[in-house]
């Protein structure tokens, strides 16, 4: 089927090479287009970032969690992310095995807003202030420990979570890695003692054995000998006069008499 010429069409319009030329432009105006609109995104997104403030939140309330802070702030502000850290597992155990909470507890934490002129009235208007809410809640009573960092970024809190991660897994990985070398040595020492208790059992087997074909033979008992020095006299200790025999034969015969 031919195809018609519009008004203003040429013949070499419709040529393949021509097609091809003409398609490779319209993809690279899109591509171009496509490369616009995400630099204004990524802009308009800079832009949002730059705008927003932190909070921290050096205590959080007991049986308090993300989605209580939340329903809380929110009502101050937009908020875009919290985080809390979660307490120590070994404080969590023991408060499990004293009969306390049972449930998730948190040391601190970071809230983020949209605006950083409500981050700062948040901070300034809460802080040791009593947190409210439902009055049967069991931080009803308790007392806001809140902030705002000012030049903090949610991309530094990021960095800084990933750093500490890092040093636990190399924590982790050292005592993981010593738990190992113990667990050998230990091993060792087993198989080491294993060997030398076989070892004693099949000399004491062999003694037997060659005592039963050539009599009953005791072992010698060895005996150890050590010489023993003479005591040394004092010689600043004076002695005492003894009277010779003569003198006693005398005097004793001298009394018969």
């Amino acid at each position: 089927m031919a195809e018609t010429v519009k008004q203003g069409q040429s013949k070499s319009d419709f040529l393949p090479e021509k097609q091809n030329i003409l398609y490779d432009d319209g993809m690279k105006r899109k591509a171009e287009n496509s490369r616009a609109r995400k630099k204004k995104r990524s802009r308009k997104d800079l832009d949002g970032v730059e705008k927003r403030g932190v909070c921290y939140l050096s205590r959080v309330a007991p049986h308090m969690d993300p989605s209580h802070i939340r329903q809380i702030l929110s009502q101050y502000g937009d908020i875009q992310r919290i985080y809390l850290v979660p307490e120590d597992p070994t404080a969590q155990v023991q408060r499990k095995q004293a009969g306390g909470f049972r449930g998730k507890e948190f040391s601190e934490g970071w809230v983020e807003f949209t605006k950083k002129s409500v981050a700062k009235r948040v901070a300034n208007m809460l802080n040791g202030e009593q947190i409210g809410g439902k009055r049967r809640s069991s931080f009803y009573y308790d007392i806001w420990n809140i902030k705002y960092l000012s030049k903090f970024k949610w991309d530094d809190l990021i960095s800084e979570i990933a750093e500490k991660n890092r040093v636990r897994e190399q924590k982790l990985s050292l005592e993981i890695s010593a738990a190992k070398r113990e667990r050998d040595f230990y091993m060792s020492k087993v198989e080491q003692s294993h060997a030398l208790k076989h070892m004693q059992e099949r000399r004491k087997k062999k003694q037997k054995a060659e005592g039963s074909e050539s009599g009953d033979m005791l072992e010698p008992k060895v005996i150890r000998q050590f010489h023993q020095n003479r005591p040394v006299a004092d010689s600043s200790v004076p002695s005492k006069p003894r009277l010779s025999k003569d003198i006693l034969s005398g005097v004793f015969s001298g009394g018969s008499k």
